[in-house]
């Protein structure tokens, strides 16, 4: 089994985009970026016209030590770095519609919170070998999909769409005016996720395994279910739980 666990390393400077002028540059152009670090003392109007540019693109947006910002061992970086961004993200109308269009039955996951990049690999490898239509994230507060993320995945990330969002209500939102039903795993919940019709349009959204599914996601969710175990834990790791719910899916569906 490959260790990762030393395997975050920097960037390749091939990957990055150095400069206040370049990544204004390269959002105008329509880059996709993963996200840009901003040294967390630097203000005045480009900076402004970045945090407009990065708003407009879904673009995260990281304030960071000018040290962060050093340790990329590049010069004349003016307090602003960006990474371009190893995944295509795609639309999330566009990828429902074109489900619809070719006759499938959407299934979405989506991930509220979880920030551990090697789950997330481990979720879009289990998402991609189950038939998942694309994995839908929030602008801020996920892990960055980063060479360690798509190692991690075995290279599921690449293969499979990824749809970033501003904002996970509204996304919310926009699945159930496409008819997709919206269940929550939640490990307290009082029915067996055997109860829930997987057969139907429906996206999964998984919780970070401190927080879980934020309370005001959860309200709008159409149900939750939890996993049934018989040895008393905690809970699960979430990237385990999604396998096993990505194969209840299947086996409805089969």
């Amino acid at each position: 089994m490959k260790n990762f666990r030393h395997q975050h390393q920097r960037p390749k400077k091939n990957t990055l985009i150095i400069g206040r002028e370049a990544v204004i540059k390269a959002m105008q152009e329509g880059k996709q970026l993963d996200r840009i670090y901003l040294q967390s003392n630097v203000h005045g109007p480009i900076i402004d016209e970045i945090r407009v540019l990065a708003a407009a693109g879904l673009v995260p947006i990281n304030k960071v030590p000018v040290e962060k910002l050093n340790s990329y061992n590049v010069s004349n970086h003016e307090g602003c770095i960006a990474q371009i961004s190893k995944i295509q993200y795609q639309d999330l109308q566009q990828i429902i519609s074109f489900i619809v269009d070719n006759g499938e039955v959407p299934l979405f996951i989506v991930l509220d919170g979880v920030t551990d990049i090697r789950n997330i690999g481990a979720i879009a490898r289990s998402a991609f070998c189950f038939g998942v239509n694309a994995i839908i994230i929030p602008e801020k507060g996920v892990g960055s999909l980063n060479e360690d993320a798509i190692l991690t995945s075995a290279g599921a990330l690449e293969k499979i769409a990824v749809c970033r969002v501003g904002s996970l209500m509204k996304a919310v939102d926009d699945l159930h005016l496409n008819g997709i039903k919206v269940f929550a795993s939640e490990m307290t919940a009082e029915k067996n996720i055997g109860a829930i019709d997987l057969t139907e349009p429906c996206a999964i959204i998984m919780g970070g395994e401190e927080h879980g599914v934020y309370p005001a996601l959860m309200k709008i969710c159409d149900d939750r279910f939890s996993i049934p175990m018989s040895g008393e834990f905690d809970s699960l790791n979430v990237s385990v739980a999604t396998g096993i719910i990505l194969y209840e899916v299947s086996r409805q569906r089969l």
